[in-house]
């Protein structure tokens, strides 16, 4: 039988440890899981085994058998950037295909989608692949978003990822709003030099 390695059974949020550590390098599917067998930047094997599904944010550790820390780290993925004279229109369609979604001051950044792509393009997007860490928004005082887009249907770790992020898609009546959160970004993110840029597009 093949020796799983180091255990880890629990997560110390970002903040909430201190210390040498070693790495764990996840791309955004990657940090939603619950059992799994990972290998750190060192070379260390290790199994990932937690009571519950779990998102992790890069700065949280995991705390294995022996005592030692391995920190969670963005790897970086294929992305497309977004630019555009209507950013804000950009980040409501995005929202709306509930895609995960980066919002900066000049850009916004996606994964890969082509059907999402194509109709951005439509909307007057311009559109550039690139590599790097994916970290998308999540509305002021919830968890980073495990939505899925229209790019595929999500499959029972998918499903259960979304259903681990329950409470950071929902508004006090249970229902769910993308959009609003995408927008609310784009409004904090933008207020000060047009404070209508976030209204939505009618």
């Amino acid at each position: 039988m093949t020796d799983p390695g180091h255990i880890a059974r629990t997560v110390l949020p970002r903040g909430r440890w201190s210390g040498p550590a070693d790495r764990l390098r996840l791309t955004y599917d990657e940090r939603c899981l619950r059992r799994r067998r990972l290998v750190t930047v060192g070379g260390r094997a290790v199994l990932l085994e937690l009571p519950d599904t779990a998102c992790l944010n890069p700065g949280d550790a995991v705390a294995l058998d022996d005592g030692s820390l391995v920190a969670v780290e963005a790897a970086d993925e294929p992305l497309l950037e977004v630019r555009g004279p209507e950013l804000a229109r950009l980040a409501w369609h995005i929202g709306y295909r509930r895609a995960p979604c980066r919002i900066e001051a000049d850009r916004l950044l996606i994964r890969g989608d082509h059907r999402l792509a194509d109709q951005l393009r439509g909307l007057g997007a311009e559109l550039r692949g690139l590599t790097a860490p994916f970290l998308p928004d999540a509305a002021a005082g919830e968890a980073p978003d495990r939505t899925m887009g229209d790019g595929g249907a999500p499959g029972p770790d998918k499903a259960e990822h979304a259903r681990a992020h329950d409470h950071a898609d929902e508004s006090r009546d249970g229902r769910v709003h993308p959009v609003r959160r995408v927008l609310a970004h784009i409004s904090h993110r933008s207020s000060e030099d047009d404070p209508g840029a976030a209204d939505s597009p009618e």
